[in-house]
């Protein structure tokens, strides 16, 4: 009985890991900041001038979206078996810091608006060796009908499973 208890401790815990990027501590909640992506930037993502051209950036933080769905429990089958599909409406980047080839990348991610029809989120990327936030990058994805081609609600299921992840006004601050 006793290791049965202590396997399920050892078995949860790492399970926590495993959802939460990693991060050992027993008070992060489901809607806290996430990894959504690591990398690396190579000498092809830098321009003329050395550092990173926006393309890469956009190029990582659009990998990084898609790991947020998997990361709130949603799959994209989850989404088209209702019979809706989701796209970005809006994106918007602001450069902070500039990143050099061989800079080592780390993406956080948060669920910051649950609408009708729409959700946003914003994603950051730190140089992870310095902890530096270098950008920002903020997302607003809209639902539509697969076979109108038209707007749609967001699927009640979508939205709470979506409403666990919701960051709090006050997890907006962190991480800059």
């Amino acid at each position: 009985m006793a290791f049965e208890f202590v396997l399920s401790i050892i078995l949860n815990s790492v399970t926590n890991l495993m959802l939460n990027g990693g991060q050992a501590n027993g008070r992060i909640s489901m809607s806290d900041w996430m990894e959504t992506n690591r990398g690396v930037v190579l000498p092809q993502h830098c321009d003329h001038y050395g550092h990173m051209n926006v393309r890469y950036y956009g190029h990582f933080f659009d990998e990084g979206g898609y790991h947020m769905w998997i990361r709130w429990g949603i799959k994209q089958s989850d989404i088209w078996d209702q019979g809706v599909g989701v796209v970005v409406a809006n994106r918007s980047t602001d450069f902070l810091k500039e990143m050099k080839a061989g800079t080592l990348t780390l993406i956080k991610g948060g669920l910051t608006k649950i609408g009708n029809r729409s959700m946003a989120y914003e994603q950051r990327l730190f140089d992870a060796e310095l902890s530096t936030l270098c950008a920002r990058q903020t997302t607003v994805e809209v639902f539509f009908d697969t076979d109108t081609r038209t707007s749609a609600p967001m699927p009640d299921s979508i939205r709470k499973t979506l409403g666990l992840h919701l960051l709090p006004p006050e997890k907006l601050e962190m991480l800059k």
